[in-house]
């Protein structure tokens, strides 16, 4: 294991900088007394005995640059890309030999069952019932034969032939997971829900009398499923049922939208001038004139008598910012904090992260109106493990003041213990949100934003609102800076974070960490000016929490912008525990861990037993398991071992020459070819369904 303390970090990164400097004079690194290699800029240095020969085929054509990883939810998912690129088109295929670009309109969702409906068993036989149990009787559209329903079934998992070829390189731990492993679920709660589908139905189902097993005391069978693995944030049927009827009153989002619908009428009506509106003419009519002066009238009467009750709340909150109870108190201070990331930021992932020392985690953003409309999918991204109680936070992507109070709402009535804030995207450059006013388009646009984070404050209860943003919308234009001055002045945000970038550079180009400081500064700054000059009516319990984000992959970056900024908090990290999970265990430790190949493996195995227990053994869930599993190495197979570098820390925008590991295993975890991150899930999910699809992001990942 190489180790690098920060006490040496000084002398390190001059040492660094010094053979940086010779490899510019020479021309290339000196990797052996006899033999140079040389590596241009923008590629990672490794020990000359690791790299080997590229090819068309294998070559490390492009890293996966995106944060929010896979945002596929948000594209078309009519469409389903086939990685294969432009191969169709021969004559350009020989002249670009290399797969570039994404695949924008992949389609991953899993199909639930592959063979025809007379081979689906009745759900009332699920775990071994009589068949006169079902309602439906002869009639019913299920199979109700279950030697007809196994016969079909898909293959068996059997967990002694999950590593045929790696497991004496497996640490023991990892062993004997393996012999012990059967059915996750039900060795944790005595019985498997999934009865006859699940795919390691041999290790609860008696083999001669094919009846299901439990264990001596099995927990409850009517306890549902969630609660045994320890996930809060559930709805229940009838919540889902109040909204989808719009039955839920949303009591605080009407009175709230009425304030500031009062606040806005009010400015309206100061800005137009008599003179403007006598400028406007009347609209001529073709109906009778006792007809037109009626409805006028009417309109009159209605008009005025909405105006004076505007007026009333208008003059009752005007001097306020109409907060309605305290908040509990965020402490972000030198805390770890993993992003919100779409799609792999799921739960098996966020419980990873809690496994290895993280703090503070973020659900994957949620869209304001789904979550209004009881949407099962967007319903299920609040969902946490009980690990993260207490520094979890659900981020949500809103365009109007409406969406942002509603979704807040909700999810302070349905959620209040679960979560810990409610965090407002606004520096998403997904371009679907953006044309839509969400994400990052807020920024161009702080009025509405403010009134977003006011609307949701109103409503959250106890719960403390925060908000994402970027630097701007444009490279020459941040207004980062200006922002926070209004959002201390204006609103009662209880943190702020900032990705050092603009939504037009995305995720390309580093991270403005200079510029991420100056930010801090002036919301100190504000902050003191806010209460020096006395905010009578409303004086703040604690300091705004500030946290930077935006290309932090290892501990002695982390150490070092936290140390050069004193105003902020803590700092944020997405694509380094992504490519690094255990970035948490060395920030902690100060210093580097180089993980072995066996240590990895046992990182994917705790991936798929946490998958497996959100999303179940069956074959949809297996599929499920082995989807996110991918996603998950489309990021993880980006680590470069310590031990193979000549340089190291390897930069997020470093990528290296086609490399071996140290064994056939760590060779495999690096591979870019999605087909061996498949190859891998078969060895903790079992064998492929013949029904999986999956397309990486990237072309380059050449799956077919």
């Amino acid at each position: 294991m190489g180790i690098t303390h920060r006490d040496g970090h000084h002398g390190y990164m001059i040492a660094m900088d010094q053979r940086s400097m010779k490899r510019d004079m020479d021309g290339g690194e000196a990797a052996s007394e006899d033999k140079k290699v040389c590596l241009p800029r923008g590629v990672a240095h490794l020990k000359a005995q690791y790299i080997v020969a590229s090819s068309s085929n294998s070559d490390n054509a492009a890293f996966n640059d995106e944060e929010d990883a896979s945002a596929d939810r948000f594209g078309s998912m009519g469409a389903s890309g086939n990685g294969n690129g432009d191969a169709t088109n021969t004559r350009r295929a020989k002249k670009q030999k290399k797969k570039r670009g994404q695949n924008k309109n992949r389609d991953n969702r899993q199909v639930k069952e592959t063979h025809q409906n007379q081979y689906v068993l009745c759900p009332k036989l699920l775990q071994g019932q009589d068949v006169s149990n079902c309602p439906f009787g002869d009639k019913c559209r299920f199979n109700h034969d279950l030697d007809l329903y196994l016969e079909h079934k898909s293959d068996e998992i059997k967990c002694d032939t999950l590593y045929p070829n790696v497991f004496l390189s497996l640490t023991n731990e990892t062993q004997d997971k393996i012999t012990q492993f059967g059915c996750p679920i039900y060795n944790s709660v005595g019985y498997c829900p999934m009865g006859y589908k699940c795919r390691f139905l041999s290790y609860h189902m008696d083999p001669e009398t094919k009846k299901i097993l439990t264990q001596e005391k099995p927990l409850e069978h009517n306890i549902p499923l969630y609660e045994v693995n320890k996930e809060i944030n559930h709805i229940t049927y009838d919540q889902k049922t109040e909204l989808i009827k719009r039955r839920f009153p949303f009591t605080k989002s009407n009175h709230i939208l009425d304030i500031i619908d009062s606040m806005q009428q009010e400015n309206r009506d100061t800005i137009v001038t008599p003179a403007v509106a006598e400028s406007v003419e009347p609209v001529k009519s073709t109906e009778p004139a006792e007809s037109v002066e009626s409805t006028k009238s009417t309109e009159s009467t209605e008009l005025q008598a909405k105006r004076e009750r505007q007026k009333e709340i208008y003059l009752k909150y005007k001097d306020t910012r109409y907060f309605s109870t305290e908040k509990r108190q965020l402490n972000f201070k030198d805390k770890k904090i993993l992003s919100p990331l779409t799609t792999v930021g799921n739960l098996p992932f966020r419980r990873l992260m809690k496994k290895y020392g993280c703090d503070i985690t973020y659900s994957e953003m949620a869209l304001g109106i789904p979550l209004i409309q009881g949407t099962n999918s967007e319903w299920a991204l609040p969902k946490s493990h009980i690990s993260e109680k207490g520094g979890f936070g659900v981020q949500i992507a809103c365009s109007k003041v409406w969406q942002a109070s509603k979704a807040a709402e909700t999810l302070a009535t349905y959620c209040p213990e679960g979560i810990n804030e409610i965090n407002l995207n606004s520096g998403c450059p997904i371009d679907l949100l953006y044309r839509q006013g969400a994400g990052s388009a807020l920024l161009d646009n702080p009025a509405r934003m403010i009134r977003c984070l006011n609307g949701m404050n109103y409503v959250s209860g106890e719960i403390p609102v925060t908000v994402k943003i970027r630097t701007g919308t444009k490279d020459s234009s941040p207004m980062a800076d200006l922002l926070v001055k209004r959002l201390v002045h204006e609103t009662d945000v209880a943190a702020i974070t900032l990705h050092g970038r603009s939504r037009q550079q995305r995720y390309t180009k580093l991270a403005d960490w200079e510029y991420i400081g100056k930010v801090a500064k002036t919301l100190r700054e504000e902050e003191n000016l806010y209460q020096e000059r006395g905010a009578d009516l409303h004086a703040r319990s604690s300091r705004i929490q500030f946290v930077g984000n935006g290309d932090v992959n290892n501990w002695e970056d982390w150490y070092h912008y936290r140390d050069s900024i004193p105003e902020m908090d803590s700092i944020m990290i997405a694509r380094g525990a992504l490519i690094k999970p255990w970035i948490w265990e060395e920030i902690d430790a100060q210093q580097y861990l180089d993980k072995s190949s066996g240590e990895r493996m046992d990182i994917l195995a705790d991936f798929s037993r946490y998958a497996m227990e959100h999303w179940g053994t069956d074959e949809y869930g297996i599929a499920q398991c082995r989807r996110y599993f991918c996603d998950f190495m489309s990021f993880f197979h980006r680590y470069v071992p310590m031990g193979i570098c000549e340089r190291y820390p390897v930069k997020l925008n470093e990528r290296p020459p086609q490399w071996k590991g140290r064994d056939e295993v760590e060779t495999m975890l690096g591979s870019l070819d999605s087909n061996d991150w498949i190859k891998l899930s078969e060895k903790f999910l079992g064998p492929v369904e013949a029904s999986f699809n999956f397309t990486p992001k990237h072309k380059s990942n050449s799956y077919t």
